[in-house]
């Protein structure tokens, strides 16, 4: 597996990101046409509302499938880092750190981790400038 760093660290996952959610739009662009075809020639209306609602209804899904699964991930994560922090510093982390802020300091390895935890929260860091402070990246080949 490569190394992970900044530059390399996001994933895409090609059956959802391109696949699935191309034929989502698709299948959304043609609902949509469908429907003022109907209108246009006064017949199969029923039908073509229809199909937008099931377009509606898909997009809807193919969202949640992905959040979902991120806030989940997102709370083990929030767990990890506090235990993470707690056995290094005894103390919990501060809880004026954001979920994302936390998420970027997954990548932080310990000799690094209680410093920028701190810093984040004194400077009110970004997500992107955690990332950047980071000076030996911890690799996360798990969240997807």
């Amino acid at each position: 597996m490569q190394d992970q760093n900044f530059k390399n660290h996001v994933r895409a996952v090609a059956l959802y990101h391109f696949v699935l959610l191309t034929v989502v739009l698709a299948v959304d662009i043609l609902a949509i046409i469908h429907l003022i075809s109907a209108f246009r020639h006064d017949r199969g209306i029923l039908t073509a509302f229809i199909f937008v609602l099931t377009a509606i209804a898909l997009s809807i899904i193919s969202i949640l499938i992905r959040t979902f699964p991120l806030v989940a991930q997102d709370r083990a994560i929030r767990a990890e880092e506090n235990l993470r922090y707690f056995v290094l510093t005894g103390k919990l982390l501060n809880s004026g750190l954001s979920i994302q802020q936390i998420i970027a300091l997954r990548f932080a390895p310990d000799n690094e981790f209680v410093l920028l935890a701190d810093r984040a929260v004194k400077e009110k860091l970004s997500n992107g400038d955690i990332k950047r402070a980071i000076r030996q990246w911890k690799a996360d080949h798990h969240r997807v």
